[in-house]
């Protein structure tokens, strides 16, 4: 039984050195388990291969129930410590920048198209992001880095291993938490300047218009089209801009809808929900792994941009990127007459 033990507490350490997640070294003593046990109850007493692995399966079984209830008690506190996590006191938001946040965004704010005033419409600015996923991502820690004052966060997910290959705001060790707080960390680590407003839920159509006229931006980087109408319809009754992107496999495209500033909105370019089984979701289609990162990151530049007033948005075009062919290309839209959310009739603000 010694010589067991110590074979696992090799396999741990080794584990250790090659920097081998702790699910891989548990999964690595939990075969050498199964293996023992096998043994000792298939393979006849006499056989030196069992009685030199114990020669009984009784200790073994003990060991293994003590095993499984020290992971299970360990898995469900985990769970109940990040869902009663407290929230991160928030920096309180002032006109004023300190010292420590003038040197932060010095490179903001020696650009001409941003410049000081730029970036104090940032640090007042309110974005809520939908979806902390592939896209919301590296969306939340460019709209962190940037210094958006209130950073909103709604996903009822929980991080899973599958997720760590493109959702790059969250890490090995927050495996089981929720999104929105995985993400909160990540992004008050970077920057603890800012307000960040993390809700575990799903959006559904009661809340999401109270929870939209909150905010000054929306960002949509959720991947499925029911959430995609439910926001577009939310934003355009809120009269909030939004910002929706979507990828699969080596593609995506942005834009950004808003038409009670003259623009289009989501449903006027895409009225139709795909046919079923013709834009599979990533799970079953597959996505490149830096995809989601160049397409969130360019959502976060828009809202950059639409909260400063820099540059030229992308409202009344829409972006596709092409990585597998390194192509870019940007087509006009416009509003669809009859369109059934927003009808297709588009106001431009006074003065505008």
């Amino acid at each position: 039984m010694g010589l067991v033990l110590f074979l696992m507490a090799a396999l741990w350490a080794l584990g250790w050195a090659m920097k081998a997640p702790v699910r891989v070294r548990l999964w690595m003593i939990g075969l050498l388990y199964v293996a023992v046990v096998l043994v000792q109850l298939l393979l006849p007493e006499t056989a030196a291969i069992r009685q030199a692995t114990g020669g009984q399966a009784q200790p073994w079984l003990v060991l293994g129930g003590i095993g499984a209830l020290a992971l299970g008690y360990g898995a469900g506190l985990r769970r109940l410590r990040a869902r009663a996590r407290p929230a991160i006191a928030p920096t309180p938001q002032t006109d004023t920048f300190r010292e420590a946040e003038l040197n932060r965004y010095a490179r903001h704010i020696v650009l001409r198209e941003i410049g000081g005033t730029g970036q104090k419409k940032l640090k007042a600015a309110r974005v809520l992001v939908v979806g902390a996923g592939g896209l919301g991502s590296p969306a939340l820690l460019y709209l962190a880095a940037s210094g958006v004052g209130t950073i909103g966060v709604i996903d009822d997910d929980i991080v899973d291993g599958s997720n760590l290959q493109r959702q790059v705001i969250h890490r090995d060790d927050m495996i089981g938490t929720p999104k929105v707080f995985s993400a909160q960390a990540a992004m008050q680590a970077l920057n603890p300047f800012i307000t960040v407003r993390p809700y575990q839920r799903r959006l559904d159509a009661e809340t999401a218009q109270t929870l939209f006229a909150e905010y000054d931006l929306i960002l949509d980087g959720t991947d499925n089209f029911d959430t995609r109408y439910l926001v577009n319809r939310a934003a355009v009754a809120s009269g909030v801009p939004l910002i929706s992107g979507a990828i699969t496999q080596w593609e995506g495209q942005i834009s950004l809808y808003h038409p009670a500033s003259g623009g289009p909105c989501y449903e006027c370019i895409f009225p139709n929900r795909p046919a079923p089984g013709l834009v599979p979701a990533c799970s079953e289609a597959g996505v490149v792994s830096p995809l989601p990162g160049i397409l969130g990151t360019m959502m976060a530049l828009e809202a950059v941009k639409h909260l400063t007033g820099a540059g030229q948005t992308l409202q009344g075009r829409l972006l596709i990127h092409d990585g597998l062919y390194a192509e870019s290309r940007v087509m006009r839209i416009a509003a669809r007459k009859g369109c059934a959310c927003c009808g297709g009739v588009t106001t431009a603000p006074e003065g505008a």
